[in-house]
């Protein structure tokens, strides 16, 4: 196929897993959140090592994170063990945290390791989104023909890391939470593992849902709060809407955090869709926040619902309070049959550092609604790198910003490996840069861990307990390219990538797997590595994309 020719192509997801308190297969769970059980609890002072009570969904025991997340990667691939080339397949992990004890990547290639993938491992570290976000790399690097198959993990347990640096922010709920309701409080957190394998068409397996398309969309706002009307997720609903009849829509899957201002930003988003009358419904009264694991197990979750004609009640719901309009399910509710139009389903999402994310997909076998699949090709425009001390970076802000432009006292606050990303990108960055169709994407292989350092220090010793909201933040690698799309006022797709190691090649798959977004027209990204405070490395590129 020549550069720029569209195909036609469907991606079906053949097989799922999640593994929760409520059960280790999906069919457990489903069963289990349709009869409305929930682990959500109060937890004592000295679990998990929090020296307060929480409310949380947990495992009775702490898992491994490795364990974790391969038990449900293993269990979906025995579904289809016969029939998937693991010589084709390309490993997904995502994560906000993972194992903080291990490198991502190493904790990735040790379960494609474990799984017989050879090829090397992609972690998605896109704060709340990851979930989705990994599914829609995946559906983009099927459609360049990059691989065959995709095995999506997404996965993360809750340690007093996690408890605490939620509980600074002063986001988390004494009481199990109410999403959208007008006494929601805050969210709670849960520990979970989702997984999808994702094949082409081509292949003869039976499929559980279709994913027709997925977008990634930024704020460009704040970093830890969503634009007041919801303009991100709007935009991401749109694109992956867009020439869809919306008699076919039967639900969509909120992120329903029970946050203030998250559920407010989703129901205006919803109703400035022109989606208020689609029933919508929200899992986190039965799971609370799984974080790496959500998008993809309430993605599961809601495609099951839809496979029996029902959308799945919203637990801890009883009365509005949010002022968009939004139609909640408060109790299941029917929908449709196999043999009815309303098949397809939306499922959105949101997260810190300003990103938001949206999936749209189609239960059945009819696979009318497919991928347009471009063949791109991601052309070097422009490169700038980077590597020096911390001291010297700082230097660099004042020579090419301050002297430049205005003080941005922002710059202060960052940590190491944000100061430099946003000194390397101002760089590439001029009055000519189409904020609404650049991309933002940066790789590396420490994550956040001069960032995790400094928090871990801080809830270190109990009698001197001082979890800092500000340094909690930066503790989410993706805060790179949200500081990058605040600054600029860039509102395409930003995304954050952990590899095992600085791989070109894997980077250029994966810029031009972004690129499958016809939205994009150029994207600004490369490798940005703080292994210390004082030595960081970064070479940020330029591409474009050739018709």
């Amino acid at each position: 196929m020549s550069s720029g020719q569209r195909r036609e192509l469907a991606l079906k997801v053949i097989a799922s897993n999640i593994t929760s308190p409520l059960g280790c297969t999906t069919e457990v769970n489903y069963r289990a959140v349709r009869e409305g059980r929930t682990v959500l609890r109060q937890h004592e002072a000295g679990e998990r090592g929090v020296p307060f009570r929480f409310c949380a969904s947990l495992f009775q025991e702490q898992p491994e994170f490795e364990e974790l997340a391969f038990q449900s990667a293993s269990e979906a691939l025995m579904q289809v063990k016969e029939s998937v080339d693991l010589s084709r397949t390309v490993f997904i992990l995502s994560t906000t945290k993972g194992d903080l004890g291990t490198p991502l990547g190493t904790t990735a290639t040790a379960i494609a390791c474990r799984l017989g993938i050879k090829s090397k491992p992609i972690v998605v570290c896109n704060a709340c989104i990851s979930g989705v976000a990994a599914q829609a790399l995946a559906v983009n690097l099927l459609r360049c023909q990059t691989y065959d198959y995709a095995v999506v993990t997404g996965a993360d347990v809750i340690t007093d890391f996690i408890v605490s640096g939620f509980h600074s922010l002063k986001a988390l709920s004494a009481e199990p939470c109410r999403p959208f309701d007008i006494d929601r409080t805050g969210l709670n957190l849960g520990e979970a593992a989702a997984t999808v394998v994702i094949c082409r068409d081509d292949n003869d397996a039976k499929g559980l849902f279709f994913i027709n398309q997925c977008a990634l969309t930024n704020d460009a706002y704040h970093i830890t709060n969503p634009h007041p009307q919801g303009n991100g997720c709007l935009s991401a609903i749109q694109q992956v809407t867009a020439g869809l009849d919306i008699s076919q829509l039967a639900t969509i899957n909120a992120h329903g955090t029970a946050t203030m201002y998250n559920d407010q930003m989703e129901s205006k988003a919803i109703e400035r869709a022109g989606l208020s009358s689609v029933p919508t419904s929200a899992l986190k009264g039965y799971y609370g926040h799984t974080m790496g694991a959500a998008g993809l197990l309430e993605t599961i979750l809601t495609a099951r619902g839809l496979l029996d004609g029902i959308v799945i009640a919203s637990k801890g719901y009883s009365e509005i309070g949010v002022s968009g309009k939004v139609c909640i399910s408060d109790k299941e509710q029917t929908v449709a049959g196999r043999d009815a139009k309303q098949r397809s389903f939306v499922k959105i999402i949101s997260g810190f550092g300003g990103c938001n994310a949206a999936l749209l997909g189609t239960v059945g076998d009819d696979m009318t609604q497919r991928n347009h699949c471009y063949q791109y090709h991601a052309v070097l425009a422009a490169q700038t790198t980077i590597s020096s001390t911390n001291s010297d970076v700082t230097e660099l802000f004042h020579e090419e910003i301050v002297k430049k432009t205005d003080s941005y006292p922002r710059f202060y606050k960052m940590d190491a490996q944000c100061r430099m990303a946003l000194v390397a990108a101002n760089r590439l960055i001029d009055a000519e840069t189409d904020r609404e169709h650049t991309a933002i994407v940066l790789f590396n292989r420490c994550a956040s861990a001069v960032a995790d350092r400094k928090f871990a220090a801080s809830i270190s010793d109990v009698n001197n307990y001082f979890p800092s909201p500000s340094a909690f933040v930066y503790t989410l690698p993706n805060i790179a390219t949200g500081e990058i799309a605040m600054r600029h006022g860039m509102i395409s797709e930003t995304s954050f990538y952990v590899l095992p190691d600085n791989d070109d090649e894997m980077m250029q798959q994966i810029v031009n797997a972004t690129f499958q977004n016809k939205n994009i027209h150029r994207i600004i990204g490369g490798w940005i590595d703080c292994r210390d405070e004082e030595h960081c490395e970064c070479e940020l590129k330029i591409w474009r994309r050739e018709e």
